[in-house]
Protein backbone atom coordinates (compact mmCIF):
# COMPACT_ATOMS: atom_id res chain seq x y z
CA UNK A 1 0.00 0.00 0.00
CA UNK A 2 1.26 3.35 -0.92
CA UNK A 3 1.84 5.71 2.01
CA UNK A 4 1.09 9.03 -0.35
CA UNK A 5 -2.92 7.54 -0.92
CA UNK A 6 -3.09 6.92 2.53
CA UNK A 7 -2.66 10.52 3.85
CA UNK A 8 -4.95 11.30 0.78
CA UNK A 9 -7.49 9.13 2.11
CA UNK A 10 -6.92 9.76 5.67
CA UNK A 11 -6.98 13.66 5.12
CA UNK A 12 -10.68 13.67 3.34
CA UNK A 13 -13.87 14.42 5.35
CA UNK A 14 -16.95 11.77 6.44
CA UNK A 15 -18.10 10.08 4.21
CA UNK A 16 -15.30 10.95 1.36
CA UNK A 17 -12.87 9.55 3.36
CA UNK A 18 -14.77 6.34 3.82
CA UNK A 19 -16.21 5.66 0.82
CA UNK A 20 -12.27 6.00 -0.23
CA UNK A 21 -11.04 3.29 2.03
CA UNK A 22 -13.88 1.40 0.84
CA UNK A 23 -12.97 1.77 -2.92
CA UNK A 24 -9.43 1.38 -2.23
CA UNK A 25 -10.09 -2.26 -0.09
CA UNK A 26 -12.07 -3.51 -3.07
CA UNK A 27 -9.60 -2.30 -5.64
CA UNK A 28 -6.77 -3.90 -3.86
CA UNK A 29 -8.69 -8.00 -2.80
CA UNK A 30 -9.61 -7.74 -6.87
CA UNK A 31 -5.93 -6.82 -7.89
CA UNK A 32 -4.17 -7.43 -5.22
CA UNK A 33 -0.59 -6.97 -7.64
CA UNK A 34 -1.77 -4.10 -9.28
CA UNK A 35 0.30 -0.57 -8.53
CA UNK A 36 -0.92 2.12 -6.39
CA UNK A 37 -0.21 5.11 -6.72
CA UNK A 38 -0.58 9.48 -6.27
CA UNK A 39 -0.91 10.80 -9.47
CA UNK A 40 -2.01 14.18 -10.45
CA UNK A 41 -2.99 14.50 -6.77
CA UNK A 42 -5.28 11.50 -6.88
CA UNK A 43 -5.00 7.15 -6.11
CA UNK A 44 -4.31 6.10 -9.27
CA UNK A 45 -4.12 2.32 -10.22
CA UNK A 46 -2.57 0.34 -12.78
CA UNK A 47 0.11 3.31 -14.05
CA UNK A 48 2.25 2.11 -16.74
CA UNK A 49 4.13 3.63 -19.47
CA UNK A 50 1.37 2.20 -21.88
CA UNK A 51 -1.36 3.13 -19.52
CA UNK A 52 0.18 6.30 -17.72
CA UNK A 53 -3.30 7.57 -16.04
CA UNK A 54 -3.45 4.27 -15.42
CA UNK A 55 -6.88 1.78 -15.40
CA UNK A 56 -8.92 3.39 -12.15
CA UNK A 57 -8.58 6.16 -9.95
CA UNK A 58 -10.75 7.67 -6.97
CA UNK A 59 -10.87 11.21 -6.29
CA UNK A 60 -12.78 13.03 -3.61
CA UNK A 61 -15.12 15.65 -4.20
CA UNK A 62 -17.17 18.22 -2.40
CA UNK A 63 -20.23 15.93 -1.80
CA UNK A 64 -19.34 12.64 -3.26
CA UNK A 65 -16.28 10.81 -4.57
CA UNK A 66 -16.01 9.91 -8.20
CA UNK A 67 -14.60 5.98 -9.41
CA UNK A 68 -12.63 6.38 -12.71
CA UNK A 69 -12.57 3.58 -15.23
CA UNK A 70 -9.98 3.49 -18.50
CA UNK A 71 -12.18 3.48 -21.76
CA UNK A 72 -8.98 1.61 -23.67
CA UNK A 73 -10.70 -0.93 -25.30
CA UNK A 74 -14.54 -0.84 -24.07
CA UNK A 75 -17.09 -0.42 -26.78
CA UNK A 76 -19.37 2.95 -26.87
CA UNK A 77 -22.29 0.12 -25.32
CA UNK A 78 -19.69 -0.37 -22.70
CA UNK A 79 -18.55 3.20 -21.68
CA UNK A 80 -22.22 4.02 -21.56
CA UNK A 81 -21.77 2.05 -17.92
CA UNK A 82 -20.09 5.37 -17.28
CA UNK A 83 -20.82 8.97 -16.54
CA UNK A 84 -19.07 11.83 -17.63
CA UNK A 85 -17.60 13.24 -20.61
CA UNK A 86 -14.16 11.82 -20.35
CA UNK A 87 -12.16 10.70 -23.72
CA UNK A 88 -10.19 8.34 -21.82
CA UNK A 89 -11.72 8.05 -18.61
CA UNK A 90 -15.00 8.23 -16.92
CA UNK A 91 -16.44 7.68 -13.60
CA UNK A 92 -19.16 6.45 -10.95
CA UNK A 93 -20.01 8.95 -8.33
CA UNK A 94 -20.57 7.79 -5.04
CA UNK A 95 -22.41 9.77 -2.32
CA UNK A 96 -23.08 7.50 0.72
CA UNK A 97 -20.84 4.67 1.98
CA UNK A 98 -24.17 2.71 1.20
CA UNK A 99 -24.26 3.60 -2.27
CA UNK A 100 -21.20 1.28 -2.55
CA UNK A 101 -22.36 -2.11 -4.63
CA UNK A 102 -19.60 -3.93 -4.39
CA UNK A 103 -21.02 -6.88 -7.41
CA UNK A 104 -21.24 -3.63 -9.66
CA UNK A 105 -17.53 -2.58 -8.69
CA UNK A 106 -15.81 -5.15 -9.36
CA UNK A 107 -17.68 -6.20 -12.40
CA UNK A 108 -16.56 -3.00 -14.14
CA UNK A 109 -13.00 -3.00 -12.64
CA UNK A 110 -12.98 -6.30 -14.54
CA UNK A 111 -14.48 -5.08 -17.46
CA UNK A 112 -11.80 -3.13 -17.64
CA UNK A 113 -9.20 -4.97 -17.39
CA UNK A 114 -10.56 -7.47 -19.99
CA UNK A 115 -9.61 -5.53 -23.34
Amino acid sequence: MNEEVDRYIQKQQSPQKEICQTLRQIIRRTFPDMSEELKGGVPCYGCTKKQPYGHYYIVSLKDHVNLGFSLKGLTKKQQELFEGTGKIMKHIKIYRLDDIDEKRIIRLLRLVQEP
